[in-house]
């Protein structure tokens, strides 16, 4: 018979061998997973210490990175640049501000100064007001080497244009087709009569060429396009869904569809000192909010389809400027337009479409800034809000307000809607009736005086009219 103090003895001694075989066995699998750590670690910093020496740009380009502050390349840059350097085609897909136009400029600058010529390349893009900033882009990146480039656009008379396209710049910059004037239209620019015109543009321009395609989505419209434009292209996306930066914090509120201008003018006047930008679904609701606001003394200004090109660009010039704090815009705004100081954008009319929402919210937290975007949803809206949630896949958190505060608002509000209407009446009468050698103000900038301004919370007079 076995003795049960040795067999105890044994029972212990197997325990303390099993013990360390364990020990042993988690050191050796934390020693793994600390050099796979490492090893991504490494990938990562070698990938955030590349420059664009590193990525095989010229020299030349690489000092007109480092004038306009540009120290490493974004990830799309690392990704797209040597592959387009190679010759081949490039499809694109980034999250809005990182870097998109970078990644196509400066290959097309390197070619450029591979074989210098005339009407190099064409640039298509889908708003005018992007136009005119990658050109801006252009001729920063391309001051050295004396690159010159023509935008040619809708709203501007086409003669001036043809004489520029007379000059044969380097690069041509333009939007693919022109949009029908009409006041109530939704600004839509994913439309089919946009790669109709991308379309019809690709049958005359040479065959053996290079193509980019840069977005921060990409529809089926766009992959359709793809499929006719691009000869085995490299794709490089950074991120596979659709989705929005991190440093974005993103709320929704819940409201009623007649107190949408008081809950707006309560917003602002909570986060005052900041710069929004408040997108609406067609050019009379945002001319309409952006004479509501100035009545009560917050300087907005609107930009939109129905408004000439040079008051477009104005409009957009006094915003990134700051002499206008408010920026009460359709869909025309929402693509590739790249304002740093942008603190807040608001949806003040949900978009029909819940990719342009990305584009939309896309306006601020670009370039690994933080911000914030407020999207306002009435009881006609829900539907489109759960799309929203779902192409994103997150759900969003309420905004905190405080709905008795909100309801002081309401007098004050009425009595500016109702000037802003008595305004927007005078304005289209004055388009029909323009006198001699005076233009429109479809900016609402010099109004016909029924504006009075509020100053401590009550008007300080009012017109014979608005009595």
């Amino acid at each position: 018979m076995a003795d049960p103090t040795e067999a105890v003895a044994v029972e212990e001694k197997k325990n303390t061998q099993t013990t360390e075989e364990k020990k042993n066995t988690q050191t050796t699998e934390d020693n793994s997973n600390t050099t796979d750590d490492e090893t991504h670690e490494d990938t990562n910093a070698e990938e955030t210490h590349k420059s664009f020496r590193d990525l095989g740009v010229t020299e030349v380009l690489c000092e007109a990175c480092d004038h306009l502050g540009w120290k490493k390349p974004t990830k799309i840059q690392i990704e797209a640049i040597p592959v387009a350097l190679e010759g081949r085609d490039v499809i694109g897909l980034a999250e809005t501000g990182s870097g998109k136009t970078g990644a196509f400029a400066l290959p097309i600058l390197q070619s450029l100064l591979a074989s210098a010529q005339r009407l190099h390349s064409l640039i298509l893009t889908p708003t005018r007001e992007l136009a005119f900033q990658i050109a801006e882009q252009f001729e920063a990146l391309g001051s050295s080497i004396g690159v010159k480039t023509a935008v040619i656009v809708g709203g501007i008379d086409t003669m001036s244009q043809a004489l520029v396209l007379a000059k044969k710049p380097h690069v041509v910059i333009g939007k693919s087709f022109r949009s029908h004037r009409e006041p109530f239209r939704t600004e839509c620019v994913n439309s089919d009569v946009f790669v109709f015109q991308v379309d019809k543009i690709l049958k005359v321009i040479p065959r053996e060429r290079r193509t980019f395609l840069f977005s921060a989505t990409m529809t089926k419209k766009v992959q359709k396009l793809q499929r006719a434009a691009l000869q085995d292209p490299v794709k490089c996306a950074v991120s596979t869904k659709y989705a929005t930066v991190d440093k974005l914090q993103q709320y929704y509120i819940f409201i009623p569809s007649k107190y949408k201008d008081c809950y707006l003018v309560s917003i602002l006047n909570e986060l005052a000192g900041n710069s929004f930008m408040v997108f609406c679904g067609t050019c009379n609701n945002a001319q309409r909010v952006a004479l509501m606001l100035r009545n009560l003394g917050i300087t907005a200004i609107p930009l939109h389809g129905q408004m000439s090109q040079n008051k477009r660009l104005g409009a957009l010039n006094k915003f990134k400027s700051k002499s206008r704090s408010v920026l009460l815009a359709t869909d025309v705004a929402s693509r590739g337009l790249d304002i740093p100081h942008v603190d807040c954008v608001i949806n003040f009319d949900i978009p029909t479409h819940s990719k342009d929402y990305i584009h939309r919210v896309g306006r601020t937290a670009r370039a690994g800034r933080s911000g914030k975007s407020i999207t306002f949803v009435t009881q006609y809206d829900v539907e489109l809000f759960q799309r929203i949630e779902a192409l994103i896949g997150k759900k969003l958190p309420a905004f905190p307000t405080q709905e008795e505060e909100v309801m002081m608002l309401v007098e004050r509000v009425s009595e500016a809607q109702r000037f802003a209407r008595i305004e927007m009446k005078e304005s289209t009468e004055k388009r029909k009736r323009p006198k001699a050698g005076e233009e429109a103000a479809d900016d609402g900038e010099q109004s016909s005086g029924v504006r009075k301004k509020v100053k401590g919370g009550s008007f300080r007079g009012r017109s014979k009219r608005g009595r």
